[in-house]
């Protein structure tokens, strides 16, 4: 199991750089090529996900994001430090602890829309949330490896 690790500062220029080492790291891990693009979209919109949270809520720790090659598939992890429902409110970043209800309720539905591109983009996605951050994994298959008579 080959693993690529990536940390950037929440800078939106960055995210490129991500998109980029993505697709070459799924390209060398055997996704097919049709699917390359996918892959961009999906972590470019994963990861400006990420970065706007880290601005949006005061979060000065890098966006993480880890390639993750197995025997058949190829997942992607894109991290960000804003602690999930349920933390505690009085936690500096946590979701909530913003200015008011308007504000939350943009984060959310703009939070809400990359989730839904992200949904539509890759069959497999899982989303998590926690104190210590929240976590958008995706995978997709890689090419079988062709068996000689």
């Amino acid at each position: 199991m080959a693993t690529v690790e990536l940390r950037f500062s929440a800078q939106p220029e960055h995210v490129r750089t991500a998109r980029l080492v993505a697709a070459a790291v799924a390209r060398r891990a055997g996704v097919d090529e049709a699917v390359l693009d996918e892959v961009r979209l999906a972590v470019g919109e994963a990861c400006s996900r990420a970065v706007g949270l880290h601005r949006s809520h005061g979060i000065t720790e890098p966006v993480s994001v880890v390639l993750t090659e197995e025997e058949k598939a190829f997942s992607i992890e894109v991290g960000d430090g804003v602690p999930g429902p349920g933390s505690d409110p009085a936690t500096p970043g946590a979701h909530g602890a913003s200015g008011g209800p308007d504000e939350a309720e943009g984060d959310g539905s703009e939070d809400e829309m990359g989730l839904a591109v992200i949904s539509g983009l890759v069959d497999d996605v899982e989303v998590r949330s926690g104190a210590g951050g929240g976590t958008i994994r995706m995978s997709w298959p890689t090419a079988l490896a062709t068996v000689h008579p």
